[in-house]
C-alpha cells in the first residue's frame, strides 16, 4: 500500500543526516582549537578557544534549529495526510516555490499529455510527481499554460489563506478544479478535482407517456436517409397510421414544389432557410395539405431531422376558391366583352338581313336564305344572351310572383322536353313563399336543370321538382358562396341518373365544363343558370342524392307577404304596324356596320339621320344652336368619350333632347355610368329594323 509518508520522511532523513554530519565537524572543531591552544600562548590561544566556542555553540544551535523544522515538516506532513492521504483527487504537497515535496496516492488520476492514465512525464524527464518537480508538470494535462496557472495561483494564495481556478483543457477533455491552500509560510497544498462529465441530452421521445406526444405541434423526428424515427399523436394524425418507425416519410408526403428527397438533403447539409413549405399527404384517401419545415438536430449524440407538420387543408382550399373566384371573374369579364362585340356584328348581319328582306317578296328564291340567315343569327343572339347571364350582365325584369304558379305554367313546355320515357312529378309546399325573379330567366334556369336530369337517365326514370320554404338560421358556407341566415323559397331539381363525380363537383357551375360527351354540350347551360340565379339574388348547390342521382337546389330570397304579385299583363290593342315617323335624329355609334344599318333603318321610316363615330364628333355636331334634334340614338361604350358622358354634356344645353341608348350590355350593368343624366330609354343589342324604329317613335312619343 502506498505510504504517503515515504516521501516526506525521504526529504526529512536526508537534511538530518546533514545537520549531523555539519554539527559533529562543529565540534571537532572546537576540540581542535582547544588541543591546539595547549601550545600557543597568550592572545593567541585566548582566540583559538574563543573560536572553538563559537563553532560549538553554532553546532548546537544548528542542531536546535533543524529539530523545530523537522518538527514543522512533521505536522505539514500530518496535515497533508489528513486532508488528503485517501482522497481519489490528486493531491501535491510542496514549498512556497511550488516545488514537489509529496503527493498522495492520486497524483497518477491526473491525464498526461498522451492522454493515458498515470504519471506525468515532466520536461526534464522525471516523474511529474517525484520530489523537486515543479508542480506546473502534473497539471500541464489540466490547463494550456501550467506555469501561468500556478504562478497565479501561488500569488493569491500568498494574499489569503487559498485560491482556486476551473481549468480547461484545450483538447476538449474534462476540466479540473485546481486549489493551492498555504500551509504555514513554506508549504503549500494542491489539489486537481476533475470536475463531473456534463450529463449527456436525453433523447427526444415521442412515446404516450411523454410530454412531446401530448403537444398540440405535429413533430415528427427523421433519420438522414428519411425514415421516420418517431412522431407524436399530433403527426400520426395528419399522417395516417402508416406514420411508424421506419416508414419513409416521402412516400407519405408528396412535395407540391420540390421533392421531399431534395428538401431533406438540403436540410442535412444545413442549407435550408427553415421556411414550412407546401406538400400534399392522403392519409385516409383525401388530400391533406401539410406546411412542412425541416430542420437538422443533434439528439443522443446522433445526427437527426426534426419536421414541424402544420394542416394547411384550409388555408389552400381558401387559396383555391380565391384563384378560382379570381378565374370565373376574369372569364365572365371576358364573356361579357365577347358578348358586346359579339353583339354588335349580330346587330350589322342581323339589320342588313332586315334591309335585303325588305327588297324580297316572300316567293322570292333568295327570300328562304336570308330567312336562314335571321335564324342563324338569332341563335347566335341566344348563345350569346347566355354569355351576359354567365358573366351577370343580362337585363333583367324582376318582379315577385308564387313559383306554383310560375312552374305549374311551365310543366306542358318542360314534359315536352323531357319526352316519353322520362316522367315529371311536381311537390309544392303549402303556404309557399313570394319570390322576386325574372320570370323568362326563371323558366330558361327550370329548363336547363330538367333538360339536364333527363340526360342524366338515358334509361328512362323520373325528374322531381320540390318547393318549399326554408330557415337558414346561421350563414353557412358552401364552396366559394356564403349564405347569410334568413327566410328563403328552396327549388330542388331531383334526378334518378349516376350523380355527379365528387371530383367533378365543385367544378360544375365553370364555364364550358361538362360531364357530357364531346359533341353534346357546349358547357354554358350550368354557367348560365349559375349566373341568372346570382343575378336575381339567390344561391344554387350541387350535391348527389343519398339514394342516388344529383340534386341542384336553388335559395331564392322570400318576399314579404305584403309584397304585390305582379298581375298578369293586360291585353293591350295590338301595337300599330306603322313604324313611320318625322324628327330629327342624331345618332352615335363607332360601329360602322351598326351606323350604317341604323341610318339606313331610320331613314328608310321617314327619319332624318345625322351620324357621329365618336361622343366627341356628336358634341361638334351639337355645337350649333340653330340645328333642332329631336332625339339621341347613342351607343353607350365607346372608345374615347362614352355614351352617357356625351349625353350628360348634350342635355346641359338641350335639357329637353329625348335619348335612347343601345348596347350590348345589360341594362343593370350601366346604370352605374347612367347616373344624373335623367330620362332616357334604352334598347339592347342585337336589334332588329322594326325594333329599332319601334323604339324610336315610342321615345318621340312619350
Amino acid at each position: 500500500m502506498f505510504d504517503a509518508h515515504a516521501p516526506l520522511r525521504s526529504v526529512a532523513h536526508a537534511d538530518a543526516r546533514g545537520v549531523t554530519v555539519l554539527c559533529v565537524a562543529l565540534v571537532a572543531l572546537a576540540a581542535a582549537m582547544a588541543w591546539l591552544s595547549a601550545d600557543v600562548a597568550g592572545l593567541a590561544r585566548a582566540a583559538l578557544l574563543t573560536l572553538g566556542a563559537l563553532s560549538a555553540a553554532l553546532g548546537l544551535g544548528l542542531a536546535a534549529a533543524w529539530g523545530a523544522a523537522l518538527r514543522t515538516a512533521a505536522r505539514a506532513q500530518g496535515a497533508f495526510h489528513a486532508l488528503h492521504g485517501d482522497s481519489d483527487a490528486p493531491a501535491f504537497l510542496t514549498d512556497a516555490q511550488g516545488a514537489v515535496i509529496g503527493a498522495n496516492g492520486s497524483q497518477g488520476a491526473v491525464i498526461g499529455a498522451n492522454g493515458s492514465q498515470g504519471a506525468v512525464i515532466g520536461a526534464n524527464g522525471a516523474q511529474a510527481g517525484e520530489v523537486g518537480a515543479p508542480v506546473a508538470h502534473p497539471l500541464a494535462a489540466c490547463s494550456a499554460d501550467p506555469a501561468a496557472l500556478v504562478y497565479r495561483l501561488i500569488q493569491r494564495a500568498r494574499a489569503g489563506e487559498s485560491a482556486a481556478e476551473i481549468a480547461a483543457p484545450p483538447d476538449g477533455r474534462r476540466a479540473h478544479a485546481v486549489t493551492a491552500m498555504r500551509l504555514g509560510s513554506d508549504r503549500m497544498i494542491w489539489t486537481a478535482a476533475p470536475l463531473p462529465p456534463e450529463p449527456a441530452a436525453p433523447a427526444v421521445r415521442f412515446g404516450p407517456e411523454t410530454l412531446m406526444d401530448s403537444l398540440p405541434v405535429a413533430l415528427t423526428q427523421l433519420s438522414p436517409e428519411g425514415e421516420i424515427i418517431a412522431a407524436n399523436a399530433a403527426a400520426r394524425a395528419l399522417l395516417g397510421d402508416k406514420a411508424t418507425p421506419g416508414a419513409q416519410i416521402g412516400g407519405l408526403v408528396e412535395g407540391l414544389g420540390r421533392s421531399m428527397e431534395v428538401r431533406l438533403a438540403e436540410a442535412m447539409r444545413g442549407d435550408s432557410s427553415g421556411r414550412a413549405e407546401i406538400a400534399r399527404s392522403q392519409p385516409d384517401g383525401r388530400d391533406v395539405f401539410l406546411q412542412v419545415a425541416l430542420t437538422r438536430a443533434e439528439i443522443g449524440g446522433e445526427t437527426c431531422l426534426i419536421a414541424v407538420l402544420n394542416d394547411a387543408t384550409e388555408l389552400k382550399t381558401l387559396e383555391q376558391q380565391f384563384v378560382q373566384s379570381q378565374k370565373m371573374q376574369a372569364v365572365g369579364q371576358l364573356a361579357g366583352g365577347v358578348a358586346h362585340d359579339f353583339n354588335n356584328l349580330l346587330t350589322a348581319i342581323t339589320g342588313h338581313t332586315d334591309l335585303l328582306l325588305q327588297r324580297h317578296d316572300l316567293g322570292d328564291l333568295d327570300y328562304a336564305d336570308l330567312t336562314q340567315v335571321r335564324q342563324n343569327a338569332n341563335r347566335a343572339a341566344g348563345l350569346v344572351r347566355q354569355l351576359l347571364a354567365f358573366s351577370r350582365k343580362q337585363t333583367l325584369t324582376l318582379t315577385v310572383v308564387n313559383l306554383a304558379d310560375a312552374l305549374t305554367e311551365t310543366s306542358h313546355l318542360l314534359n315536352r322536353l323531357l319526352g316519353e320515357r322520362v316522367s315529371l312529378r311536381i311537390e309544392h309546399a303549402p303556404d309557399l313563399g313570394l319570390v322576386k325573379i325574372d320570370e323568362r330567366q326563371f323558366e330558361q334556369v327550370v329548363m336547363n336543370l330538367v333538360v339536364n336530369a333527363r340526360d342524366a337517365m338515358p334509361r328512362g326514370g323520373e325528374v322531381l321538382i320540390r318547393t318549399e320554404n326554408a330557415r337558414v338560421e346561421a350563414e353557412q358556407r358552401r364552396g366559394r358562396a356564403v349564405m347569410p341566415k334568413g327566410d328563403y323559397v328552396r327549388i330542388d331539381v331531383i334526378d334518378r341518373g349516376a350523380g355527379i363525380p365528387p371530383d367533378r363537383i365543385d367544378q360544375i357551375f365553370e364555364p364550358f365544363f361538362t360531364t357530357k360527351p364531346v359533341g353534346e354540350g357546349t358547357g354554358l347551360g350550368l354557367s348560365t343558370v349559375y349566373g341568372i340565379v346570382k343575378q336575381t339574388g339567390g344561391f344554387i348547390f350541387a350535391d348527389n342524392a343519398p339514394e342516388g342521382g344529383a340534386i341542384f337546389s336553388i335559395y331564392l330570397p322570400r318576399m314579404e307577404k305584403s309584397a304585390q304579385v305582379a298581375a298578369p299583363p293586360p291585353k293591350v290593342a295590338p301595337v300599330s304596324t306603322d313604324l313611320t315617323g318625322r324628327g330629327v335624329v342624331l345618332l352615335i355609334e363607332d360601329e360602322t356596320p351598326v351606323r350604317a344599318f341604323a341610318a339606313r333603318a331610320l331613314k328608310l321610316r321617314g327619319y332624318e339621320v345625322l351620324e357621329a363615330a365618336s361622343g366627341e364628333e356628336a358634341l361638334d355636331i351639337l355645337a350649333d344652336p340653330a340645328l333642332a334634334i329631336d332625339v339621341i340614338v347613342s351607343d353607350v361604350v365607346m372608345p374615347g368619350m362614352d355614351g352617357p358622358s356625351c349625353v350628360r354634356e348634350a342635355r346641359k344645353g338641350r335639357p329637353d333632347v329625348r335619348v335612347v341608348f343601345v348596347s350590348g350590355y345589360a341594362e343593370d350593368a350601366l346604370k352605374r355610368s347612367m347616373g344624373g343624366i335623367g330620362a332616357c330609354h334604352f334598347l339592347a343589342k342585337p336589334f332588329s329594323l322594326n325594333e329599332l324604329t319601334a323604339k324610336v317613335k315610342e321615345c318621340l312619343a312619350a
